[in-house]
């Protein structure tokens, strides 16, 4: 049997964005089981910043139907700003991590039409069962949303235990205003990024594990 050491680092090293998903249903008594223990992340001051809105059935279905096309339009309205401009050793691993994918995928660089439809998978979360949509309240900002990763990581690795698989999409968070059409937003709820998740499929892009930097390039030691 293993130790809580070796069960927290399987599951840390198991967890992966996840691109192709089952059909299959995700009950409520496993989503409530992974997102009641997430309450449980720190956040500054105890203030617990965050909203999820979890979206199955009929609502998914019209987002699905809807996002897709009005991105691809270029109708896209977030509720907080994004440039995704990076330099140096962050556009590398930025330019690695989309390499590996499309490599993945079998679609070369010089397929543009290809690279586009596939990217707006994302907004048909990529088939799965179930997406939530995490939101700060109105008025919160960089502080808060330090505080939602945490929270969001934690569901993730809880998705993780629980045989599932996720994938957090910066690219929901565009999509704001065709949400709220769809879904019921309080106006004080401001969407930072979705999350689709559900059963992983057997599908090459699952198997697709991005590099990591070693250990010395993020953490110093002073003593």
């Amino acid at each position: 049997m293993k130790n809580a050491a070796d069960t927290f680092q399987a599951i840390v090293s198991e967890r992966r964005s996840i691109r192709a998903f089952k059909p299959d249903r995700v009950s409520r008594d496993i989503i409530d089981a992974v997102f009641a223990p997430a309450l449980r992340a720190p956040s500054n001051c105890n203030t617990q910043p965050w909203f999820v809105h979890i979206v199955t059935g009929d609502k998914l279905e019209q987002l699905r139907d809807a996002l897709p096309a009005a991105f691809a339009a270029g109708d896209v309205a977030p509720d907080f700003p994004y440039d995704g401009v990076y330099e140096g050793v962050y556009r590398d691993r930025q330019y690695g991590a989309a390499k590996a994918l499309y490599d993945a995928l079998g679609i070369p660089r010089e397929e543009k039409a290809k690279r586009q439809e596939w990217f707006l998978g994302n907004f048909r979360f990529f088939d799965a069962p179930a997406v939530a949509f995490f939101m700060l309240p109105d008025g919160f900002g960089l502080r808060e949303a330090c505080d939602l990763g945490m929270f969001t990581q934690t569901v993730m690795l809880g998705l993780t235990a629980q045989g599932l698989g996720s994938c957090p999409q910066t690219a929901l968070g565009f999509m704001a205003k065709q949400i709220r059409d769809v879904i019921d937003v309080p106006t004080h709820h401001k969407l930072m990024f979705g999350l689709s998740f559900g059963y992983p499929a057997e599908a090459p892009i699952n198997s697709v594990v991005t590099d990591r930097a070693d250990l010395s390039a993020a953490v110093t030691f002073h003593s």
